[in-house]
This record gives structure tokens, sequence and C-alpha cells, in this order.
């Protein structure tokens, strides 16, 4: 609303009629500069709500289109043969019919797990279930994370067995969230989700609500409840100074439940409730769940007792002496590339790589020592660190799916070992394009020995692999190292491993970080597959060619472009902010004030929300161009044994 002012102009003896000066009247303009009230919302903000009013009713059609496609469970007259296990959240009953009509979906499903969700779940629940599960996709999805209603399983005895299945009635909300994502993992393509309205919908309290998110978001669960709390606060703002497109946004807030859940198998027995009190109770159930005490983290308190007396004596004895040599062609010409700190973790110690100038082999000078590599390998992949190492990982299937594939058109593998295979992922999601294929993984740790229970790997091989060489010579037709070999003390030790037990004929499949990408020149310590202190090696691709060459491997196709990662600019800022207030959470951290620095934290990474999503749209954007082309930050070889 502009207030405008126009003045009858009188004449002046001292200016003259219709002089250039007009009278000026504190606190009204005239209509060469108007103003704004106060009252009406800058145009901007107006802007923003109506934007935020389609993401949201677009939001709730989208799941809608996920709800629609879940399937109502039958009834089924056939009797239970005691090859299923029940297991179910505290409050929970199930009648012998829902019990024969489970079981009878299962096995003509040729399913392992199936989640049983209760068609009148609540709003919040049902709404969130759709969201992190799609019906048309989650069977067949090999690493998707488990989601279900959180009342009732039907199990397999053989996933039972595998999964060490114990308690199965009275579990709570929390337990029976944490079981559901366990289980798919043990049946990855045999996990599904079916509605029923025989079972009577239980609550959630706030308590297993923050055991819930606290699994999900692990140390980020302060800045993800942050984080909603203050969107819920600058979305109330916005609605009040809108106006009408306030009271259009709150209406699509009030409107989600309705155009998630109708016409679908799911009909919350609290919609109405939900819909209508939703703008005054969400602010209330994000506040309880911030204030919902949690259990003491017992085992955080004993791994901090067991981090501080191994750091007791320092750092020294994590290092090996520096040495004067380059450790791939014995050159001298060595010079400093750059030195850093653990930006991932930050662990204590300070680490430098030097390039050689006579091969350009990059590597840590001094190296970690025996004893180096144990502590700072300890609680990293498995331990506390398993579910943040899991959760990256689960995101990397299709990048799986591409290395796979390179064996297209040079080979129809019949055994594969992955070296370095860790918790499996990658021999999971590679059973998609070679179904027919006998997929091992070795490892040091004990995480590919959960992988053979769990069924993505058919075995697992626990140890050295040049130690494992002779054992295993002529077992296998094709050997892969992804994101191995940098990891290693001695490469070449691998690289004659694995020239051991292939068969002439046989494949050598390798991806490694690119040293020669140049952001990370430009990015120095930033970068993020420097990866200091567990990169140990970086390795120009000609380095690697000749080496094979050596060995009576020859080099059959590279990809550069191929193997990319669309990371850089992404890791790049969260390293940034990770680095202004490190989790205090991590067990090698001894920090006063925890609470004030969690909160510290929490405020970096909303502030640096905006940073990172422009970092990450970047990333994908340049993605397609960079595939194409022949540099990107990582390279895979494909190598034939001749002799």
């Amino acid at each position: 609303m502009q207030i405008t002012v126009r003045l009858p102009i009188s004449p002046c003896p001292r200016l003259g009629v219709g002089g250039p000066h007009r009278p000026v009247l504190r606190g009204v303009r005239s209509h060469h500069s108007p103003i704004t009230s106060p009252l009406e919302a800058p145009m901007k903000v107006k802007h923003v709500m109506g934007i935020v009013t389609a993401g949201l009713v677009t939001d709730a059609l989208w799941r809608r289109s996920r709800a629609a496609r879940l399937r109502s469970l039958p009834p089924s007259a056939e009797p239970l043969d005691g090859t299923h296990r029940f297991v179910t959240a505290f409050g929970v009953e199930l009648d012998g019919d829902t019990r024969r009509a489970a079981v009878a979906y299962a096995r003509s499903e040729g399913l392992e797990v199936l989640d049983l969700v209760p068609q009148g779940l609540d709003s919040l629940r049902a709404m969130e279930l759709v969201r992190r599960l799609d019906p048309a996709s989650f069977r067949t999805a090999r690493l998707a994370q488990g989601a279900g209603g959180g009342h009732a399983l039907v199990v397999s005895e053989d996933v039972a067995r595998r999964a060490g299945l114990g308690r199965t009635d009275g579990l709570s909300a929390a337990e029976m969230d944490e079981l559901t994502a366990r289980l798919k993992r043990y049946a990855p393509t045999a996990t599904d989700t079916v509605v029923t309205a025989s079972i009577k919908p239980v609550g959630c309290t706030p308590e297993d609500r923050r055991a819930i998110l606290r699994r999900r978001w692990l140390n980020d669960l302060p800045t993800y409840l942050s984080g909603n709390i203050i969107g819920l606060g600058a979305f109330a703002v916005g609605a009040v100074l809108s106006r009408g497109w306030g009271v259009a946004s709150i209406a699509a807030v009030c409107a989600q439940p309705y155009l998630t859940t109708l016409g679908t198998p799911l009909r919350p027995h609290d919609r109405r409730r939900f819909a209508l009190c939703r703008p005054v109770t969400a602010p209330y159930r994000w506040l309880s769940v911030a204030a919902a005490l949690e259990k003491p983290d017992l085992e955080l308190l004993w791994l901090r007792g067991e981090f501080a007396t191994e750091l007791a004596g320092g750092t020294g004895r994590f290092f090996e002496p520096h040495r004067a040599d380059c450790p791939w062609c014995g050159g001298n010409r060595l010079r400093h590339l750059l030195t850093s700190g653990d930006l991932q973790h930050h662990r204590p110690g300070v680490f430098r790589l030097e390039r050689c100038g006579s091969c350009g082999h990059i590597f840590q000078n001094p190296r970690l020592s025996s004893a180096g590599l144990t502590f700072y390998y300890k609680e990293f992949y498995d331990g506390t660190g398993g579910a943040e190492v899991e959760r990256g990982f689960r995101l990397g299937a299709p990048h799986y799916r591409d290395r796979a594939r390179m064996l297209r058109g040079h080979a129809t593998p019949e055994a594969w070992l992955d070296v370095g295979g860790g918790h499996g992922h990658f021999c999971n999601a590679a059973r998609d394009i070679w179904p027919e294929t006998r997929f091992d993984a070795l490892d040091m740790s004990s995480s590919v020995e959960e992988a053979e229970r769990q069924g993505w790997i058919d075995r697992g091989h626990r140890g050295l692999f040049p130690s494992l060489a002779d054992e295993l010579a002529g077992a296998y037709d094709v050997v892969s190292m992804h994101h191995y070999l940098e990891h290693t003390v001695d490469p070449y030790a691998e690289l004659d491993a694995a020239a051991k037990v292939l068969p002439v004929g046989g494949h050598l499949l390798i991806e490694v970080p690119d040293p020669e990408w140049p952001i990370g020149r430009i990015a120095r310590r930033w970068w993020h597959c420097w990866f200091q202190p567990q990169h140990l090696h970086l390795i120009p691709v000609r380095n690697l060619v000749e080496a094979l060459a050596d060995r009576g491997l020859e080099t059959v196709e590279v990809h550069r472009g191929k193997a990319h990662q669309p990371l850089d600019l992404t890791m790049i800022v969260m390293l940034m902010v990770h680095r202004l207030v490190p989790d205090p959470n991590k067990p090698w951290r001894f920090e006063p004030h925890r609470r004030i620095r969690l909160a510290a934290r929490a405020a970096a990474f909303l502030a640096g929300i905006p940073l990172i999503m422009t970092a990450a749209m970047i990333d994908q954007l340049i993605y397609p161009v960079i595939r194409m082309s022949r540099r990107s930050n990582a390279y895979r070889v494909l190598a034939r044994k001749q002799r």
C-alpha cells in the first residue's frame, strides 16, 4: 500500500510560482518516492511463500503417488506351516487370520521379510513411510534402507537365524525401526511392505522418536532438530507477513495428510485431527522430541577412556621414519605437495604428502606405522563409525553398477573376488548386472564376515591379500580393487598377489583416485580424495598401467570421465564447515562444554546449508560434461592376464 500526498503549490514571492522547491512534510513522501507500509509484506516474501505453497502441494502429490502403490493384504485360509516368525511392537496383537494371510502372502511373493503396516497408521508416520519407501522399487533396491510401519514383521526362519533374531514381542517403536532396517540387509531383494486393516495402531513416544532420528541422523541429530524448529519458525513468520499466500501455505500444510493418503490403502485414524491442528501441534512435536532424554552412551564413555590411553604418549609412535626415496620408482627427487590433518574425523596428527619428481607418484611421508594404521582405522568402518560409513556406501549403488558393467564385452565372470570388499556393498549391487556370478570378498575387517551372513557375498575371506594369494590362486576369473590400492602399505605386493590369483585370460579391475585431477591441486588439502591419513599412495594412471604390464597384465580399457564421482565441490564446502566446529561426540575428542559445542556445530551447518546445496547443484550440473571428458577425480583400469 503506497501513501501519496499531493499538496497545492502556492505562489511564493521568494521562489516564484511553480518553482523547483516543494514543501517538505516529515513522514510523508511524494509520488516520486513512494513508501511501503510496514503492514504489507515485501514482494519477495510473497514470492517465497508462493513457492513454499506449491512445494507443499507437489510434495504431497509425490507422496501420494507412492502411497497409491502400496498393496493391501489379501485374506487367506492356508494353515500356518511354522516357516516364519512374527515380530510385534508393544501393544500390537496379531489374530490368527492376519498371521495366516501374512505368511501366505510372503510365500506367494517369495518374500523373507514382510512389514505389516496398519491401515489406520497415524498421519505423521504414514507420511514419513511413503517419503522413505517407494513401493515400486523397494523390493529390488538392494542397498535401500529398510523402512516400515513399526508395528509387525513376518520373518522367515532362515533370515531370523542369520540375523540372530532375539526378542520378538513387546518391542518399542525405536527397536522396531532398527530391526526393520537391519532385516532388509539380510533379505535385500526379498523384503516388502503390505497394508492391513486388522492391526490396531499404537503410538510412538517422543523418546522413541528421538532414538529413531538418532539412528538415522547419527551425530547430525542436533542440526536436524534445530533446522526443523527454525524452519517452522521461519514458515510462521512468512505466513503472517504474506497474508494471502500465508493462508494458502497453511491450508496446504493442513491438506497434506489428505492429499497424501486419500484413495490409497492408508487411512490414518487421526487424519482429521492431525490436519486441523497441524500448524499448532507440529512445533510442539518437534520441541518434545528435542527435549526428550536419551540414554547415556556407555560405549562412548568406555571408548573415550581407551583413546585417552592410546594418546597419552602422543602421536609420534604412529609414524615410521621419513624416507628419502620414492616407494614406486626408487627416485630421490622428492618434493613436498601438501600437509593436512584428519579433516573428516579430526583425530590428532599431522600428515604430509610428497611427490616424486621422477615418476609423479604421490605418497604419505612419513608413512603410518602398524600402530598408526590400527589407531586411525579403529572405529571408522566398524563399531561406532560403521553406521556413518554405511550411510555413505548405501548411496553408491549406481556407481557400483557402473564398475561391474566395465566387464561387458570383455568377459562373462563366473567367480569374482572383490579385494577390500568391506561390507560387501559393491558385490551386492553388482549382482544386478551379473546375477549368475559368484561374488566373494576379502578384507581385514570383520565386516566381510557380516556381509557373508547377510548374503551380500557368497564367501568372505578375512586377512591380507598377499598372505592369502597362494590359497586363492586359480579360484577366480575376475579380481577387483575399488578404492583399495591407495590404502595399502605396498601396492606392488597387492598387484603381485592379483597376478598370482588370476589364471591366464582372467581380468583385474582397479579403481583409484586420480591425483592428476586439477581440482586436487587447486583445493589442496580440502580435496576429499587426498583423504589423510588413510590414503598412503596416489598413483598416476600411466604408472599403474606400466606396473600391470610388468606383471603380465595387459590394459584393455581405461575409464576416466566415466569413473567420476560428483562430490568435489560438495565435499570441499562440507569439510570446511565441519572444520569450524568438529563433532564433540567422537571418542577421541576430549572437549569441555559439549552442549555448547553441539549448538555451535548445528549453527555452523545450518548457516552452511545454502553453500552446500549450491555446491551440490554445481557438482551435478557439470557431472555429464566430466563423464564425457578424459579427466576426472578417479579412474578405472581393466587389464587381462596374458601370461
